[in-house]
């Protein structure tokens, strides 16, 4: 097929073709990844531990490319990403969960929603939808079990998955210890105050984040100066200097 795997009008192109959006989304996943009980898979290969914000890049820059490219293209970017899991999977002699791959599937509909909204507008019930629904063929074509028929039972599951496979443990506070060392004093705390804007109250309770950071008058000042365009010279202040050509890439609008 050589028809695009996301339309190109689609709500799902916009929320992943802006750097914002998509830097939201890696704030939500940042916060929810050390939470899983299957952390610890994590951790095998050694390599999260080692690059945190490299590991979670590469998960969005994964969804994001998927989201831009032609069907085929899609399909086998998805299959290169289920044999990179067989592949660890046999290296530990062990199947990751189920839930594990549903998690984080539910995380990337889930965060997409939230950041458009948050940096944006309330999108409709048709738009949540097809968020949904472009994330149910990624996990329909690495045969995921146990799928969600559509955008309600989601919900339902996303809440009920959220109670059971979350909990703060000793991998939580490595991981937090290593994105502090790896962004520093400054950019952690800003780090912690966005995901605390972001992420459910689920999360928000296991991390101890405040539900009315102390930065929030200054996300809505930074919310202004991206029509003034401005807001690039901000991000070159507070990003990483290591990962500003990745998050250039982002940007797709």
């Amino acid at each position: 097929m050589n028809n695009p795997f996301v339309n190109k009008g689609s709500i799902v192109r916009k929320i992943w073709g802006n750097a914002d959006t998509v830097l939201l989304i890696f704030a939500g996943a940042a916060a929810e990844f050390p939470l899983n009980k299957a952390v610890d898979w994590l951790y095998f290969t050694g390599r999260l531990p080692a690059d945190p914000l490299g590991r979670l890049f590469s998960t969005v820059q994964y969804a994001q490319l998927i989201v831009f490219v032609e069907h085929d293209d899609a399909l086998a970017a998805i299959d290169k990403i289920t044999a990179i899991h067989k592949g660890v999977e046999a290296g530990r002699g062990d199947k990751i969960p189920d839930e594990a791959y549903l998690d984080v599937l539910f995380m990337l509909i889930d965060y997409s929603i939230r950041s458009s909204e948050l940096l944006g507008r309330r999108l409709t019930d048709a738009e949540k939808t097809e968020v949904f629904e472009v994330f149910h063929r990624v996990g329909s074509r690495m045969g995921l079990k146990d799928l969600p028929a559509d955008y309600r039972r989601w919900k339902t599951l996303r809440a009920a998955y959220l109670e059971a496979n979350l909990i703060r443990s000793t991998f939580t506070e490595d991981l937090y210890r290593q994105y502090r060392r790896h962004l520093g004093a400054l950019r952690y705390y800003i780090l912690l105050q966005a995901q605390a804007l972001l992420a459910p109250k689920k999360v928000r309770e296991l991390l101890a984040l405040s539900r009315v950071p102390v930065l929030y008058p200054l996300f809505i000042l930074y919310k202004a100066t991206r029509r003034l365009r401005f807001d690039r010279f901000i991000k070159a202040l507070l990003l990483p200097r290591l990962y500003k050509v990745q998050i250039a890439g982002l940007d797709r609008s």
